[in-house]
């Protein structure tokens, strides 16, 4: 019994406190001669987000964005929070246009586009090293314990050479530019010219993000431990592990080939979902929790798990060439499951350590029945709460425009 609890201290608490949601668009940066030029695209989800975190006394979810103003009070608020430096030095920031969509009531997915300027100051040049950070939303909160994380995949260039595409940018890993390069016959400006990728770099960043994704993200981490709290022997958690990571890795794969869609006000709360399905079919059919039941939970739920991963990140990517797609959704993929074995080992060691330390059969599978209603009742308490969490900023009354 003590160790089932010491899991849900350590793994199950630690996860929800440290677990938020991901907010994620497009950065086009082209350095000039005098400036710094950004070209933005978000949704309107995140300028709804954005401005309901960080408006004292406005609804919280994703209320629609209408008028000019709305847009505006966005675009000024990504400025201060896109970070430019040129060798080391801040340089100011500013709006130069803003372009909303066409719909005077646009859908969430729909996209609003902002040009930033950063100026040099007068008569330094060029600079040698462009580095840009990010802070966006890091003001805001999702629920309580539970920060947003804005990420942007970013294309990065000087003036009429090639840029270097499929960077990201992160709150934790800002983006580091030499602007020295090798010339290129391509017009300069945000958005043109062919471009380049540093696919080491890349990898490594996206694989880092689907390490960073999983284990900041508490609805991937409750899920997978449920399913471990189950698994008695390693053919049990290899066979639903094998069943949750096929169903993912399938749906990631179709929305990275532009397949398959659902908007995320349906997946998360359907993650939700599963995490309390799983959770509560633990505490009250342990038995039953390891059986082809159990493995077509773990592949069903897995395909919503799936389309949580992608989440914006692939709609952010669209503009990036196929190969580069490829290469970003195979590192990022590889992460997420690099990500699930640091929980999914460890959780199942330690169990079955703990299950070694009982003298006959009866009393490890009493231990092993403990452990399993105990920790599931953890996490059905706590997947309960991100399915409140999850219908409210979805379906919250009143959420229409403000």
């Amino acid at each position: 019994m003590r160790c089932a609890g010491l899991f849900f201290l350590l793994i199950v608490a630690p996860s929800i406190a440290s677990a938020h949601p991901l907010s994620q668009g497009a950065l086009d940066v082209v350095v000039h001669s005098d400036r710094v030029s950004i070209r933005a695209r978000v949704t309107v989800e995140e300028v709804s987000v954005t401005n309901s975190a960080t408006t004292p006394g406005a609804p919280p979810g994703p209320w629609a964005a209408t008028g000019q103003a709305a847009f505006e009070q966005h675009a000024a608020y990504l400025a201060a929070h896109l970070h430019v430096l040129a060798d080391g030095k801040p340089l100011a920031g500013g709006v130069a246009k803003v372009q909303q969509p066409d719909d005077a009531v646009p859908d969430l997915n729909q996209h609003a586009i902002y040009d930033l300027e950063y100026g040099f100051p007068a008569a330094s040049g060029k600079p040698a090293r462009i580095e840009i950070r990010n802070d966006v939303l890091s003001d805001g909160s999702f629920a309580p314990g539970s920060k947003w994380e804005a990420t942007y995949v970013t294309r990065i260039g000087v003036e009429a050479r090639a840029p270097m595409e499929g960077l990201l940018l992160t709150s934790e890993r800002p983006i580091v530019f030499d602007c020295a390069g090798p010339a290129s016959s391509s017009a300069g400006g945000a958005g043109m010219g062919s471009a380049r990728a540093d696919q080491p770099r890349m990898a490594k960043e996206y694989f880092l993000h689907g390490v960073h994704h999983i284990l900041t993200g508490y609805d991937h981490l409750l899920f997978i431990s449920a399913l471990v709290l189950a698994a008695t022997t390693l053919w049990d958690l290899v066979k639903v592990v094998t069943a949750f990571t096929l169903a993912h890795t399938l749906t990631l794969t179709l929305a990275a080939l532009n397949l398959v869609h659902l908007s995320e006000h349906v997946v998360e709360p359907l993650i939700a979902g599963s995490i309390v399905f799983v959770a509560v079919q633990n505490v009250f059919w342990p038995r039953r929790a390891r059986g082809w039941g159990r493995l077509g939970a773990a592949f069903f739920f897995g395909l919503f798990h799936g389309l949580g991963f992608a989440g914006g990140l692939l709609d952010a990517m669209r503009e990036m060439h196929g190969t580069t797609i490829l290469l970003a959704i195979a590192a990022f993929s590889v992460g997420v499951e690099a990500g699930h074995q640091m929980v999914v080992l460890p959780l199942f060691a330690t169990l079955k350590l703990a299950r070694q330390t009982r003298p006959d059969a009866l009393a490890r599978e009493r231990l092993s029945m403990a452990a399993q209603r105990l920790g599931s009742i953890g996490i059905s308490l706590a997947g309960l709460f991100y399915l409140f969490v999850a219908l409210r900023f979805s379906f919250v009354p009143g959420a229409a425009a403000p």
